[in-house]
């Protein structure tokens, strides 16, 4: 696909709002494309994210759940985490699974880069990984998870999503990704 012609916003003053170790809140005094001036924010992501559709030999997908602070609802998802600078993605994606589930894979494959997971009010990107074959192991999540785990049958992951039960956006676009690619595979 090709670019279109864009005009930029201007940026008249810039301010941070908010700092820590994994997220920073911009303010921006803005003049719009259109001439307006207005005002916007942006949450920048210290790390990148990275998630990891992991399948057993049994064709099983491996979800982990937990319960999420800023939805207030309990989450299934695949393994995910943030790949911080000095590491690379694959890396990170290798190491998030080993942690969280315990799982590891000697046949990796990335299935997606540098997708924009909130355009509209965030910096952050993610890269999709697949891990195939995975063999299970003792999982070692960070002192401040508690995450549970479940298999969930390749075919059952559709239903899965369009019932409510798996809602994170990036666990839905890599799972559907996954069942894409898998199709395309077949023919």
């Amino acid at each position: 696909m090709e670019d279109l012609p864009y005009k930029k916003h201007r940026i008249l003053d810039e301010k941070v709002v908010y700092d820590n170790p994994w997220i920073r809140v911009d303010h921006f005094d803005i003049v719009h494309p259109t001439g307006e001036v207005g005002i916007y924010g942006r949450v920048h992501f210290k790390n990148k994210a990275i998630g990891v559709v992991a399948v057993t030999p049994q064709k099983e997908v491996v979800l982990v759940g937990q319960y999420r602070f800023t939805t207030d609802s309990y989450s299934w998802e695949i393994p995910e985490g943030g790949c911080p600078a000095g590491e690379t993605p694959l890396d990170a994606a290798q190491r998030e699974l080993k942690e969280e589930t315990g799982y590891t894979s000697d046949q990796w494959g990335c299935l997606a880069t540098e997708l924009q997971v909130s355009n509209s009010v965030s910096d952050e990107t993610a890269d999709i990984f697949l891990a195939r074959q995975v063999q299970k192991g003792v999982p070692n999540p960070d002192t401040t998870e508690e995450i549970k785990q479940q298999l969930i049958a390749l075919e059952d992951v559709p239903a899965a999503i369009a019932e409510g039960k798996i809602t994170d956006m990036l666990s839905v676009t890599a799972l559907l990704f996954y069942l894409q690619y898998l199709e395309s595979d077949d023919q």
